[in-house]
């Protein structure tokens, strides 16, 4: 391979010359090769993997000197010696003669420069290689990574560290390589080589600690062992990329359309990683799109008109928003979306500070912003296309989208149903109209809407309590589903119309469900309240297909209906759904389940005196479900919850943990009394039972709860204003950046329990979950590095768990050759063709594990009536070529058909299979042979054959003439098919008897007649060394795919 002439000052050193001439020099690296070199050798192997040589993936390189220079330069390498000895050739063939005219050296140095870069240019050109921003030494660690490991080009080095890996108590010195789906280690110390190879997907555990012995390490555990790596010279960014890497494979195991997603990832570097790293955090700080990507931020100023003055902090922009957080956290923060924007002015104050300035009509002062780097934007916030808070605005869109003449809700349903008894009507609407005061004097000092300044002050107000009047469009505005409903007029509407009226999993549980949703309240007692809900329940089923539908959506969109229109409960759910609560509200409630494990890493942090009494009473895990999953709406009185709901919108996800541990606080002394959980949670039961709101203007509204658990004495009321402030007052240090680190080490735990579990349910075994294994890695294998269909459709979480993982043809043909017994010599990819399509029963040309199982336990514990069944099948079905399968799947249809009835069946009338006609017998016939080209007793099997075959021949004859006689035997509709149609056959010479036919009955029959045939086929199976067999092949050939959680193999 030739390369870019560098200098090299040491010709001789650690390199050993084989070849030489006036201008060049062939070397080859000590300790490679042949002998090793002795003890130099190890040590010259052992110095070339500590300090990352390139020596290691190229061993053999050609030099260039002229006679007179003490200066040589590199201008080839090779991993081989055939490789480098054509350069070589090249060499002296092309170069040698013509360098010797020239009599100036610089002039010989410039030309054979030029002339290798030109050779280099040539073959980019001719190999469309594409210039890229790698540097040569991370290009050798890519080359190298795939040589060590058989990489193919599919899968991309990320980056790659050097680190210690403890294995036992010897720490191996050595090179980790992360890729997009694999964690690989290699060492080579002193003639001794180690490698590692772990898939991101069976990691259940990635930490960072540190010991006594060791400052700093990072453990990997699998399901069967752990690894640890030390001495990093940048710990925080391996461990950080790693934890990245991680989160991406989970989320691929989590949702099938995780690979659709990150399809980009092999062309992704670290920078591209750490990019989207940073663009999720701030989407999540600023409640943004999901796919608003940042650009950029800055240090900068912001000129605040409400206390004039400088806020120093930083500035972000992203395509659709600029943003602006202070630098003390809560102190002010600002969302300006950039189609707010109505003029903008830049200008230089001093050197080195740049003015901007934003123009927009919402605010009454302009604000200004400041900045080291250049020219950012200045803008002040405009007019909001929304209305205004608390307030109609006239000629508003209004539509009716029931399909029958229910009424249609126009408003929020709170406006619609609101009571108030008379004796309650003074005190505490007074108290409610001196929040709204409170609101409006906010809004007039700080802004309103999205441009809104946020400080300490908004969260105070938001602490004591949204007004009824204003809590929708707040809870629009905290949530970030104002700006997803401004970018998407008409969206819900059309969601409605094309949902409605479809019917399926999803909309039936909807059905069933909608009664069930705060039928204690009167919005909810009426065909309005619960066609609203209906519509959109049903419209977000139909959005988010993966979500669909789950309990406890009911109950928080029925709450949301109550303060908020139709299309913006809606976008409040979507909100709740996919950025505030994200994986909650799946069939497998993994992000609950995810948050349960950070609540309990709370609850042992911040009241350790109660988490061992918990775990031993096993509430924790009862609670956090019911708690997390509704916002406290099912467990809490209405009119208290929703301050609840008022704080979540504003502050996010932290605030129900600080509550929840804030409530076990408080009965820390009746919980440690506790006998057993039902004793526990009637404890917490009685006590947020009697949570009250004393600021509502609210009729008291029933608590079905309440109904269910007080049986005994009633907890004394306890404020909810001042549990909230009480629960920021004891864990308001709770940082959300935190939170999401703790969901990240527990979202690999949840994920792999809820894998294994489900496997340890369904598949029993250790042969059926060995195979299991084995399949499940070709499975992912061919979502990595490609294949012939979407990844997508290779994953369905929603079938049921032996068919959720499916592999398509070229995934079989490798599992094929190494398990079943059939496959021997050349012919094994066409009989692995032909046993393919007879497994995939609905044509989609993807195989799943229930199928492949089937097939193989008739191979290896059939019967001989089932093992040559089976053989006929495979060769009475129509030849195709795999990219007509979906499109021509009629011809074998019936045979499908025929053949799933077998399967639900095990006796089976033997003349309702098809005949076999003369160009599929040959095919048969072939077969036959091919399988006995490596058996022991192959030539006694082929004198079997050739007699079984004789005698075939002979019936098909005389069965011609009874068919002309008209005493043709039965045949089955597809037979006409097949004898009828030889367009689509496996042999369609001209030659070929188009009457000829045989039934498997004659099949049978002939075969019983040899007994080595018999013996063959009765020959007993062990499907464990086999199983064995295929992942010591794959570690040696393709230790990616490895069926264990990682491969470690010493040598030497």
């Amino acid at each position: 391979m030739w390369v870019n002439p560098e200098e090299v000052l040491l010709a001789s050193a650690l390199w050993i010359t084989e070849r030489a001439n006036p201008f060049f020099i062939l070397q080859k690296r000590k300790g490679h090769g042949d002998g090793g070199g002795g003890l130099a050798g190890l040590l010259v192997g052992t110095l070339d993997v500590v300090l990352d040589s390139s020596a290691r993936v190229a061993p053999y390189r050609i030099l260039y000197q002229t006679p007179d220079s003490l200066v040589y330069w590199t201008i080839a390498h090779g991993s081989s010696r055939k490789e480098i000895t054509e350069n070589w050739e090249w060499l002296e063939q092309n170069l040698l003669q013509t360098l010797s005219i020239f009599e100036n050296e610089n002039d010989i140095t410039t030309f054979v420069k030029g002339k290798v870069q030109g050779i280099i240019a040539e073959y980019n050109k001719n190999h469309d290689v594409k210039e890229d921003d790698d540097t040569d030494k991370f290009k050798e660690a890519i080359a190298r990574f795939r040589k060590l490991f058989g990489m193919p080009d599919e899968e991309k080095l990320v980056n790659y560290y050097s680190c210690s890996y403890w294995k036992g108590k010897v720490p191996r010195q050595g090179w980790l390589y992360l890729s997009i789906n694999h964690l690989c280690f290699y060492s080579y110390l002193l003639g001794k080589e180690a490698k590692l190879v772990i898939r991101w997907a069976d990691i259940t555990q990635l930490e960072k600690n540190a010991t006594l012995l060791l400052p700093d390490i990072i453990k990997v555990s699998t399901r069967s062992s752990e690894h640890i790596f030390s001495v990093f010279l940048n710990i925080g960014e391996t461990f950080k990329l790693m934890e990245q890497l991680a989160n991406i494979a989970m989320r691929q195991l989590l949702d099938n359309k995780g690979f659709e997603q990150d399809r980009s990832l092999p062309k992704l570097k670290r920078k591209d990683l750490d990019a989207r790293a940073k663009s999720e955090r701030y989407r999540a700080l600023f409640r943004l799109p999901k796919d608003e990507k940042l650009d950029g931020h800055t240090d900068c100023t912001l000129w605040t008109p409400f206390n004039k003055t400088h806020i120093l902090g930083q500035m972000f922009v992203s395509t659709n928003y600029i943003c602006f957080t202070s630098k003390e956290e809560t102190l002010c923060s600002l969302i300006i979306p950039l189609r707010e924007v109505s003029a903008t002015e830049a200008g230089v104050l001093l050197e080195g500070w740049s003015s901007l300035i934003w123009d927009c009509d919402s605010a009454a002062v302009p604000f200004q912003v400041y900045s080291h780097q250049g020219s950012l934007l200045s803008c002040s916030p405009q007019r909001s296309p929304q209305r205004s808070l608390g307030s109609e605005t006239e000629g508003e869109r209004q539509f009716n989208l029931n399909d029958n003449s229910v009424p249609t809700a126009t408003q929020a349903l709170m406006t619609m149903y609101r009571r108030r008894s008379p004796e309650e009507f003074n005190p505490k609407l007074a108290k409610e109209f001196l929040k709204e005061q409170a609101w409006k004097n906010h809004f007039a000092e700080y802004g309103q809407g999205v441009c809104m300044y946020r400080t300490e002050k908004t969260k105070d107000l938001v602490l004591k309590g949204i007004p009824e009047s204003m809590r929708g469009d707040l809870w629009l505005l905290f949530s970030g589903a104002v700006n997803e409903m401004a970018t998407h007029p008409g969206y819900y509407e059309e969601l409605v119309e094309k949902s409605m009226g479809r019917c399926s999993l999803a909309t039936e549980e909807i059905e069933r469900d909608l009664h069930r949703s705060l039928p204690e309240h009167p919005a909810f007692q009426n065909e309005m309240g619960i066609a609203a809900l209906r519509r959109v329940l049903t419209a977000y089923a139909f959005r988010n297909p993966n979500i669909g539908y789950c309990q406890a959506m009911n109950i928080v969109t029925s709450v949301l209906l109550l303060y908020a229109k139709e299309e913006e409960a809606f976008w409040l759910l979507v909100a709740l759904c996919e950025r505030m609560l994200p994986d909650y509200y799946n069939t497998r409630v993994v992000g609950a389940l995810v948050d349960q494990g950070v609540f309990e890493e709370l609850a042992r942090d911040h009241v350790p005196q109660l988490y061992d009494c918990m775990q031993d009473l096993g509430v924790i895990s009862t609670i956090s479900l019911s708690w997390f999953l509704t916002l406290f709406l099912s467990v809490m009185p209405f009119e208290s919850a929703v301050v609840v709901v008022d704080c979540f919108f504003y502050e996010g996800v932290k605030v129900i943990f600080q509550l929840a541990l804030s409530v076990l606080d408080a009965n820390i002394e009746k919980l440690l009394n506790c006998k057993d959980d039902g004793e526990a949670m009637t404890v917490l039961g009685r006590y947020l039972d009697s949570v009250t709101n004393k600021d509502s203007t609210l009729p008291p509204i029933p608590h079905l709860h309440s109904l269910l658990t007080d049986d005994g004495e009633p907890h004394p009321e306890v404020d909810i204003f001042k549990l909230v402030r009480s629960s920021y007052e004891k864990f308001g240090t709770i940082r959300a950046d935190v939170i999401e680190q703790m969901r990240f080490k527990q979202r690999l735990r949840v994920i792999q329990t809820i894998e294994d579990t489900t496997k340890r349910n369904v598949v029993k075994g250790s042969r059926l979950e060995e195979l299991f294994v084995l399949f499940k890695a070709e499975h992912l294998t061919s979502c990595y590095w490609g294949g012939t269909s979407n990844p997508t459709d290779r994953h369905d979480p929603s079938l049921p768990y032996l068919e959720q993982y499916r592999i398509d043809l070229e995934q079989f043909k490798g599992l094929f050759g190494l398990l079943f017994p059939w496959a021997c010599g050349a012919h094994s990819d066409t009989l692995a063709l032909r046993f393919f399509r007879l497994l995939d029963h609905n044509g989609d040309a993807l195989i799943n594990f229930r199928e492949f199982v089937t097939g193989l336990s008739i191979v290896c514990h059939g019967d001989l009536t089932e093992k040559l069944k089976l053989l006929y099948k495979m060769h009475v079905l129509p030849g195709k070529r795999v990219s007509d399968w979906k499109i021509h799947t009629p011809d074998y249809r019936t045979y499908l058909r025929l053949w799933n009835q077998e399967t639900r069946s095990k006796l089976e009338n033997m003349k309702e299979l098809p005949k076999l006609n003369q160009g599929q017998f040959i095919e048969l016939c072939k077969t036959l042979y091919n399988m006995f080209s490596e058996d022991p007793r192959e030539q006694e099997l082929y004198h079997a054959t050739a007699t079984v075959t004789s005698l075939l021949l002979e019936m098909g004859e005389v069965g011609k003439l009874f068919n002309k006689g008209g005493r043709a035997g039965p045949r089955g509709p597809a037979t006409d098919d097949v004898n009828g149609d030889h367009g689509n056959g496996l042999s369609h010479s001209s030659s070929l008897d188009k009457d000829w036919a045989i039934t498997f009955e004659q099949f049978l029959a002939s075969v019983l007649t040899e007994q080595a045939l018999v013996l063959y086929f009765e020959k007993p199976v062990d499907v464990m060394a086999r199983i064995t067999n295929a992942k010591n092949a794959h570690k040696v050939g393709r230790p990616l795919v490895s069926t264990s959680d990682y491969e470690i193999s010493l040598s030497g």
